[in-house]
Protein backbone atom coordinates (compact mmCIF):
# COMPACT_ATOMS: atom_id res chain seq x y z
CA UNK A 1 0.00 0.00 0.00
CA UNK A 2 1.22 3.65 -0.91
CA UNK A 3 1.78 6.00 1.26
CA UNK A 4 0.92 9.63 -1.79
CA UNK A 5 -1.33 9.43 -4.04
CA UNK A 6 -0.63 12.45 -7.14
CA UNK A 7 -3.60 12.83 -10.32
CA UNK A 8 -4.05 15.30 -12.60
CA UNK A 9 -6.65 16.31 -14.65
CA UNK A 10 -5.67 18.40 -17.69
CA UNK A 11 -8.63 20.43 -19.94
CA UNK A 12 -7.87 22.73 -22.73
CA UNK A 13 -6.80 25.38 -20.54
CA UNK A 14 -7.14 24.93 -16.75
CA UNK A 15 -5.87 21.85 -14.82
CA UNK A 16 -6.14 20.27 -11.27
CA UNK A 17 -3.76 18.05 -9.48
CA UNK A 18 -5.07 16.00 -6.61
CA UNK A 19 -2.50 15.27 -4.16
CA UNK A 20 -2.15 13.36 -0.87
CA UNK A 21 1.49 13.19 0.58
CA UNK A 22 0.57 10.83 3.54
CA UNK A 23 -2.37 8.56 4.50
CA UNK A 24 -1.28 9.83 8.03
CA UNK A 25 -2.00 13.43 7.30
CA UNK A 26 -6.01 14.15 8.02
CA UNK A 27 -5.99 16.68 5.02
CA UNK A 28 -5.87 16.40 1.01
CA UNK A 29 -4.85 19.15 -1.16
CA UNK A 30 -6.50 20.10 -4.59
CA UNK A 31 -4.24 22.69 -6.57
CA UNK A 32 -5.61 24.64 -9.46
CA UNK A 33 -3.92 26.19 -12.35
CA UNK A 34 -4.22 27.45 -15.94
CA UNK A 35 -2.67 28.34 -19.33
CA UNK A 36 -0.88 31.71 -19.80
CA UNK A 37 -1.59 33.60 -22.53
CA UNK A 38 1.98 32.48 -23.84
CA UNK A 39 0.68 28.95 -24.10
CA UNK A 40 2.90 28.24 -20.89
CA UNK A 41 0.95 26.57 -17.70
CA UNK A 42 1.12 27.85 -14.19
CA UNK A 43 4.04 25.95 -12.60
CA UNK A 44 2.51 24.34 -8.61
CA UNK A 45 6.37 24.12 -8.01
CA UNK A 46 6.71 28.33 -8.99
CA UNK A 47 4.12 28.86 -6.27
CA UNK A 48 1.77 29.52 -9.49
CA UNK A 49 -1.76 28.59 -9.58
CA UNK A 50 -4.33 27.92 -6.31
CA UNK A 51 -3.87 25.11 -3.85
CA UNK A 52 -6.67 24.42 -1.47
CA UNK A 53 -6.35 22.07 1.76
CA UNK A 54 -9.26 20.63 2.21
CA UNK A 55 -10.12 18.79 5.66
CA UNK A 56 -11.80 14.90 5.94
CA UNK A 57 -15.26 16.72 6.28
CA UNK A 58 -14.92 18.84 3.37
CA UNK A 59 -13.78 15.49 1.09
CA UNK A 60 -17.02 13.99 2.22
CA UNK A 61 -18.94 17.03 1.32
CA UNK A 62 -17.42 16.75 -2.41
CA UNK A 63 -17.65 12.71 -2.31
CA UNK A 64 -21.66 13.89 -1.71
CA UNK A 65 -21.67 15.47 -5.32
CA UNK A 66 -19.54 12.97 -6.74
CA UNK A 67 -21.63 9.84 -5.47
CA UNK A 68 -24.88 11.64 -6.69
CA UNK A 69 -26.73 12.58 -2.93
CA UNK A 70 -26.68 16.22 -4.01
CA UNK A 71 -26.57 18.40 -7.01
CA UNK A 72 -24.06 20.22 -5.77
CA UNK A 73 -21.68 21.83 -2.78
CA UNK A 74 -20.72 25.49 -1.65
CA UNK A 75 -18.44 26.57 0.81
CA UNK A 76 -16.27 29.54 2.42
CA UNK A 77 -12.47 27.94 2.94
CA UNK A 78 -10.44 29.98 4.97
CA UNK A 79 -6.93 30.22 5.72
CA UNK A 80 -4.89 32.92 7.50
CA UNK A 81 -7.18 36.39 6.19
CA UNK A 82 -7.94 34.63 2.42
CA UNK A 83 -11.66 33.36 1.57
CA UNK A 84 -12.28 31.44 -1.11
CA UNK A 85 -15.66 31.03 -2.91
CA UNK A 86 -15.30 26.60 -3.45
CA UNK A 87 -18.12 24.92 -5.48
CA UNK A 88 -18.85 21.65 -6.70
CA UNK A 89 -21.76 21.10 -8.83
CA UNK A 90 -23.27 19.00 -11.73
CA UNK A 91 -23.55 21.12 -15.73
CA UNK A 92 -27.32 19.22 -15.89
CA UNK A 93 -29.35 16.47 -14.47
CA UNK A 94 -27.97 14.00 -16.62
CA UNK A 95 -24.76 14.23 -14.25
CA UNK A 96 -22.55 13.32 -16.89
CA UNK A 97 -20.22 16.60 -16.50
CA UNK A 98 -19.12 18.48 -13.05
CA UNK A 99 -18.00 22.02 -11.98
CA UNK A 100 -15.12 22.70 -9.88
CA UNK A 101 -14.76 26.51 -8.98
CA UNK A 102 -12.57 27.25 -6.67
CA UNK A 103 -12.27 31.39 -7.15
CA UNK A 104 -11.07 32.34 -10.10
CA UNK A 105 -10.35 28.67 -11.71
CA UNK A 106 -13.42 26.90 -12.88
CA UNK A 107 -12.56 23.00 -14.27
CA UNK A 108 -15.11 21.01 -16.21
CA UNK A 109 -14.72 16.99 -15.43
CA UNK A 110 -16.00 14.62 -18.21
CA UNK A 111 -17.81 11.48 -17.16
CA UNK A 112 -14.45 9.58 -17.14
CA UNK A 113 -12.61 11.82 -14.81
CA UNK A 114 -15.43 12.63 -12.92
CA UNK A 115 -15.43 8.68 -12.33
CA UNK A 116 -11.51 8.45 -11.15
CA UNK A 117 -11.97 11.67 -9.23
CA UNK A 118 -14.78 10.17 -7.34
CA UNK A 119 -12.37 6.82 -6.54
CA UNK A 120 -9.42 8.37 -5.82
CA UNK A 121 -11.27 10.70 -2.90
CA UNK A 122 -12.93 7.69 -1.47
CA UNK A 123 -10.08 5.53 -1.30
CA UNK A 124 -7.57 8.53 0.12
CA UNK A 125 -10.68 9.40 2.39
CA UNK A 126 -10.70 5.63 3.66
CA UNK A 127 -6.68 5.41 4.29
CA UNK A 128 -7.23 8.80 6.59
CA UNK A 129 -10.00 7.83 8.41
CA UNK A 130 -7.72 4.77 9.13
CA UNK A 131 -4.50 6.05 9.07
CA UNK A 132 -4.89 9.64 10.22
CA UNK A 133 -6.99 9.12 13.66
CA UNK A 134 -4.56 6.21 14.75
CA UNK A 135 -2.90 7.50 18.22
CA UNK A 136 1.56 8.05 17.25
CA UNK A 137 4.74 6.97 19.28
CA UNK A 138 6.04 9.83 20.94
CA UNK A 139 9.82 9.83 19.32
CA UNK A 140 12.71 9.71 22.10
CA UNK A 141 10.46 7.52 24.27
CA UNK A 142 12.00 4.10 25.40
CA UNK A 143 10.19 1.26 23.94
CA UNK A 144 9.69 -0.40 27.13
CA UNK A 145 7.29 2.89 27.79
CA UNK A 146 3.80 2.34 26.13
CA UNK A 147 1.25 5.13 25.80
CA UNK A 148 -2.01 4.98 27.30
CA UNK A 149 -4.33 3.87 25.06
CA UNK A 150 -7.39 4.89 24.17
CA UNK A 151 -9.01 1.30 25.13
CA UNK A 152 -7.24 2.48 28.56
CA UNK A 153 -8.60 5.91 28.35
CA UNK A 154 -12.52 4.79 27.78
CA UNK A 155 -12.40 2.43 30.51
CA UNK A 156 -10.65 3.99 33.25
CA UNK A 157 -12.64 5.63 36.63
CA UNK A 158 -11.56 8.79 36.51
CA UNK A 159 -10.96 10.40 39.58
CA UNK A 160 -8.37 13.12 40.09
CA UNK A 161 -6.11 11.25 43.21
CA UNK A 162 -3.87 14.59 43.74
CA UNK A 163 -6.11 16.74 45.97
CA UNK A 164 -3.06 19.22 46.71
CA UNK A 165 -1.58 21.30 44.67
CA UNK A 166 1.76 19.37 44.02
CA UNK A 167 5.05 20.67 42.46
CA UNK A 168 6.39 19.39 38.92
CA UNK A 169 8.99 19.94 36.73
CA UNK A 170 7.74 20.28 32.74
CA UNK A 171 8.85 18.71 30.40
CA UNK A 172 10.80 21.35 28.23
CA UNK A 173 9.58 20.46 24.84
CA UNK A 174 6.28 20.80 26.30
CA UNK A 175 4.53 24.63 26.50
CA UNK A 176 3.10 24.51 29.42
CA UNK A 177 2.04 26.83 32.67
CA UNK A 178 2.06 25.27 35.93
CA UNK A 179 -1.32 26.44 37.66
CA UNK A 180 -1.80 26.63 41.63
CA UNK A 181 -4.64 24.31 41.50
CA UNK A 182 -3.21 20.96 40.25
CA UNK A 183 -3.59 21.51 36.38
CA UNK A 184 -1.18 22.86 33.66
CA UNK A 185 -2.22 25.27 30.86
CA UNK A 186 -0.89 23.49 27.77
CA UNK A 187 -0.60 24.29 24.44
CA UNK A 188 -1.64 22.10 21.31
CA UNK A 189 -4.88 21.56 18.87
CA UNK A 190 -7.44 18.44 18.31
CA UNK A 191 -7.06 16.13 15.77
CA UNK A 192 -9.48 13.27 16.85
CA UNK A 193 -12.07 13.19 19.30
CA UNK A 194 -14.36 10.04 20.87
CA UNK A 195 -17.52 10.48 23.13
CA UNK A 196 -14.51 10.63 26.74
CA UNK A 197 -11.37 11.71 25.45
CA UNK A 198 -9.68 13.99 22.90
CA UNK A 199 -6.40 13.32 20.32
CA UNK A 200 -4.34 16.50 20.85
CA UNK A 201 -1.31 16.82 19.55
CA UNK A 202 1.38 18.80 21.43
CA UNK A 203 4.41 20.25 19.87
CA UNK A 204 6.33 17.01 19.19
CA UNK A 205 3.79 14.58 19.90
CA UNK A 206 -0.25 13.53 20.11
CA UNK A 207 -1.80 11.82 23.13
CA UNK A 208 -5.26 10.92 24.05
CA UNK A 209 -6.61 13.35 27.08
CA UNK A 210 -9.70 12.21 28.60
CA UNK A 211 -12.46 14.85 28.61
CA UNK A 212 -13.04 14.81 32.24
CA UNK A 213 -9.51 16.23 33.12
CA UNK A 214 -9.34 18.93 30.95
CA UNK A 215 -11.15 22.32 32.57
CA UNK A 216 -11.59 24.66 29.86
CA UNK A 217 -14.98 26.22 29.62
CA UNK A 218 -14.58 26.16 26.32
CA UNK A 219 -13.13 23.79 23.33
CA UNK A 220 -12.44 24.91 20.03
CA UNK A 221 -12.78 21.67 18.05
CA UNK A 222 -10.87 22.29 15.14
CA UNK A 223 -6.83 21.91 14.09
CA UNK A 224 -6.14 25.54 15.36
CA UNK A 225 -4.00 25.75 18.29
CA UNK A 226 -4.94 26.66 21.52
CA UNK A 227 -4.68 26.09 25.12
CA UNK A 228 -5.96 23.29 27.22
CA UNK A 229 -5.48 23.84 30.71
CA UNK A 230 -5.21 19.92 32.23
CA UNK A 231 -4.92 18.07 35.40
CA UNK A 232 -1.38 17.34 36.47
CA UNK A 233 -2.52 13.92 37.34
CA UNK A 234 -3.14 13.01 33.43
CA UNK A 235 -0.36 14.94 32.11
CA UNK A 236 1.76 12.95 34.49
CA UNK A 237 0.30 9.37 33.52
CA UNK A 238 1.18 10.26 30.09
CA UNK A 239 5.25 11.29 30.72
CA UNK A 240 3.68 14.59 29.47
CA UNK A 241 5.23 16.57 32.51
CA UNK A 242 7.51 14.51 35.20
Amino acid sequence: MVDSHTKTFFGQNTGIIVSSFSRTDPFTFIHFFKRKPDGTWEKPSSKEGKSIKFSLEEIVMILRVLNRQTPSWDSQHNYKDTTTSISFNWEDEETEALWINIGKYSKRLNLAQIEIFRLLLSHILQEKVIHSTHPKKIEGKSKSKKNLSLETIETIEFKNPLSEVINVNVNESINSKIIDDGTSNINGSIVGETGKAFLIKFENNEEWIPKSTIKNHTIIQNANSQNFLIDNWILKKLNLIS
